[in-house]
């Protein structure tokens, strides 16, 4: 099952202002058979012992937080390809472009869809972002 990406773009595109370089899309479209993973927003903590990294810098707490997606993406049973959305949580507007460029190297060429809040805080203060996603891993 091949997912139907519509309307794929490039942020470098819609945010000119802004040094981003990130391949989404308006919608996919799913058919047929498959597994969907819904993912829980994934924090810069390890998965194993949930253990906060030791790190304040949003692009750190990032790759740690992409990492664990594409990590549970391939626990069950797929990769980075079959994600379908994701939804970033900032506590900071002035960290959008370094969150938005470190998750863009996760899913060059994938074109999710996406949707961004700045939010007061997450669950641990000492937090900066916070993303959940879904993955439709073909039958």
């Amino acid at each position: 099952m091949a997912h139907t990406r519509i309307r794929p773009f490039n942020t470098s595109d819609t945010y000119p202002e802004q040094n981003l370089d990130n391949d989404l899309c308006q919608a996919v479209v799913t058919e047929g058979s498959g597994k969907i993973v819904w993912l829980r927003g994934q924090c810069p903590q390890n998965l194993d012992d949930a253990k906060n990294i030791d790190s304040h810098d949003p692009v750190e707490q990032t790759h740690k937080v992409m990492q664990n997606i594409r990590q549970l993406i391939e626990e069950a049973g797929g990769d980075m390809s079959h994600l379908v959305k994701v939804v970033v949580y900032i506590t900071d507007v002035r960290h959008r472009e370094a969150v938005y460029r470190t998750m863009g190297e996760y899913i060059k060429g994938v074109h999710p869809v996406s949707t961004g809040l700045v939010v007061q805080a997450l669950a641990r203060p000492e937090w900066l972002v916070e993303i959940d996603g879904t993955a439709v891993i073909p039958a």
